[in-house]
């Protein structure tokens, strides 16, 4: 049993439009609770060069990772009811999380984190242009938020066609919409 076992399940396996990965390698599968041993590993590396200059011993840092980490699952599993949670897998090993909800008038990807040794290697383009061609597909739009100081994803972001449609929402989030130009 993990410390996060005790919180709420993932909903039930879905079918998301999107089935099919990069390449063979790689897999989309539902999250499930034995999921919750990795998950908060890979939240907490999000998080890792935000925290490096706060001044708290390492203990403190882990419960508040620990405390977000938790915040955050039940946030969106209240949230977005609807949406696909998904692990991103490379031959069995855990590589990341993929979050996509495709509930809305447009498809809203929730979230998207890789482990940092997966990050800066395409996949996550590579997942997010699927989803694009997937949405397109349904005539769809896609849509997401990213954290107004992460340049690095917005520029990415900006990359793969995504425009900003408003300021920062609470000076934190930066909405972002794709649409397929005719």
């Amino acid at each position: 049993m993990t410390p996060f076992s005790h919180l709420a399940p993932f909903p039930s396996a879905r079918c998301p439009a999107l089935t099919e990965p990069p390449d063979a390698r790689w897999q989309l599968r539902a999250l499930g609770q034995g999921d919750l041993a990795w998950l908060p590993s890979l939240y907490a590396s999000t998080r890792e060069l935000e925290l490096q200059a706060v001044p708290w011993p390492a203990a403190a840092k882990q419960t508040f990772l620990a405390q977000q980490f938790t915040a955050q699952h039940q946030h969106y599993l209240a949230q977005y009811p609807q949406a696909q949670y998904l692990a991103i897998e490379y031959d069995g090993e855990a590589a990341g999380r993929y979050y996509i909800d495709e509930s809305g008038t447009d498809d809203l990807l929730v979230d998207i984190s890789l482990f940092p040794a997966w990050r800066g290697k395409g996949i996550g383009g590579a997942l997010i242009q699927r989803q694009q061609g997937s949405s397109a597909q349904r005539g769809r739009g896609l849509t997401l938020h990213v954290m107004a100081h992460n340049i690095a994803a917005q520029r990415l972001y900006a990359r793969l066609g995504f425009e900003i449609t408003a300021g920062p929402e609470d000076g934190l989030y930066v909405p972002m919409r794709w649409q397929l130009r005719a």
